[in-house]
């Protein structure tokens, strides 16, 4: 049975047979995913303002320089061409980012954003590695296993900062941020309880004072 890859560059469906041909596809695809990331982190550098957030955009940016090298090592002994296929699904996600950063949210708002959208980038990188690591394995490629599986414990760790950074502070931040534009009038207004006159209960209510509920009612989470 014929399978056929993301259509490349020119409009032209590659022909898929083989476990290598697939594996050769998927290559590219991180080729052009990486590049692509290449050209995004020098803007979500700038428009980050989180310090720690900066940092480690700025690094990632070091390491997706040497993820491109060990790709060209592996397509040299491959001696295949890493060109003629572009990565839609890190296009789509990059796209998305860009117009976050034109709408111009609050900073820690937008923090929070670029961080998203950098962890989107980061798992679908891990679930490419995962798969060409273990074909080439499979096929006994050690040497290029190797290679990716390098790449691999990067994006690894890189989702980990991201995860870190993201629980101890940015999300923190940003929901502050909500916190202060609610109104004053909000922020005062007072929780009214309802009290019953001392020594009546009326039928239905609880000692609680709530309303009863019969068991699978809605909002009891039955």
């Amino acid at each position: 049975m014929r399978t056929y890859g993301h259509t490349h560059a020119g409009g032209v469906p590659v022909e898929l047979d083989s476990l290598q041909s697939m594996y050769v596809d998927q290559l590219k695809d991180l080729y052009s995913a990486e590049n692509q990331i290449l050209k995004a982190l020098p803007r979500m550098i700038k428009a980050a303002s989180h310090k720690e957030l900066k940092k480690a955009f700025t690094t990632h940016e070091r390491q997706t320089r040497g993820h491109v090298a060990r790709l060209d090592r592996v397509f040299k002994e491959l001696g295949a061409t890493p060109r003629g296929k572009k990565c839609e699904g890190i296009e789509g996600i990059i796209r998305e980012g860009a117009e976050l950063i034109r709408e111009k949210p609050e900073p820690d708002v937008l923090d929070a954003g670029l961080l998203s959208a950098a962890q989107h980038v980061e798992h679908y990188e891990m679930a490419g590695y995962g798969t060409v690591r273990t074909w080439a394995q499979k096929m006994g490629f050690d040497r290029q296993a190797e290679l990716l599986q390098q790449t691999l414990d990067e994006e690894k760790q890189t989702d980990q900062l991201l995860t870190q950074i993201a629980e101890q502070s940015i999300n923190i931040d940003a929901m502050s941020g909500d916190q202060e534009m609610a109104s004053p009038a909000d922020r005062a207004r007072p929780v009214r309880v309802h009290r019953e006159p001392s020594g009546r209960r009326p039928a239905g209510r609880s000692e609680m004072g709530m309303e009863s509920r019969s068991e699978g009612s809605a909002g009891t989470g039955s």
